[in-house]
């Protein structure tokens, strides 16, 4: 299914205004086209303006964080997400005095320069309503799908969703999985996209 060039460009907005985005630039293809292939599933189905960005905020940042791991820009820490160029405070040595004894020369204090504390990485929630609609979204979708798949046990759903939107396979590889036809999948997925818009069609 096509994602309209306004929906393109909302995604696109939503990828500069990225914390993550900084210093990234030259991968805001490879985030575009993420972020489309996580979120064509619904797309069409949201047709609330507030729940459709408050949905593609989050699987823009999703999008970015994956992007970044594959091209090895950044890497999980204890402390959670860090880019690869950050020192991790925790493998500091720390100095056995704060302040040079008579006998000490300072040089041999930790030299703290080195130190690269990155608050571009901390997911701050600035809006709960927005988090509380996103969520409210995903289940009631997954619900949905759920729900579907159990109505039409045949048609595999649930199977061409996860194959398709989680672990990202093409149609193609989609019809080797599951042994049938290329356009068959393709019917099944825009089956699937319009029972999920009329269910939310009748909230």
């Amino acid at each position: 299914m096509e994602i309209t060039q306004e929906k393109i460009d909302l995604i696109a907005k939503l990828i500069r205004s990225n914390r993550k985005f900084q210093n990234n630039e030259d991968l805001f293809d490879d985030f575009l086209n993420e972020t489309c292939q996580r979120s064509t599933s619904i797309l069409e189905s949201i047709d609330n303006p507030s729940m459709l960005e408050a949905y593609l905020r989050k699987v823009v940042t999703t999008s970015i964080i994956n992007v970044l791991k594959d091209s090895g820009r950044l890497r999980r820490t204890k402390a959670g997400y860090m880019t690869t160029t950050e020192i991790p405070l925790e493998t500091v040595a720390p100095a056995p005095e704060l302040t040079p004894s008579p006998t000490q020369a300072p040089s041999s204090l930790i030299d703290l320069s080195i130190v690269k504390i990155g608050y571009e990485d901390l997911e701050i929630s600035i809006d709960p309503e927005e988090n509380a609609i996103h969520n409210e979204i995903i289940d009631f979708v997954a619900d949905t799908i759920e729900r579907v798949n159990e109505e039409n046990p045949n048609e595999r759903y649930m199977d061409i969703f996860i194959l398709r939107y989680d672990k990202g396979l093409t149609q193609k590889e989609i019809a080797g999985e599951l042994g049938i036809s290329q356009s068959e999948v393709s019917k099944r997925i825009y089956s699937l996209i319009q029972k999920v818009k009329s269910v939310l069609n009748e909230q």
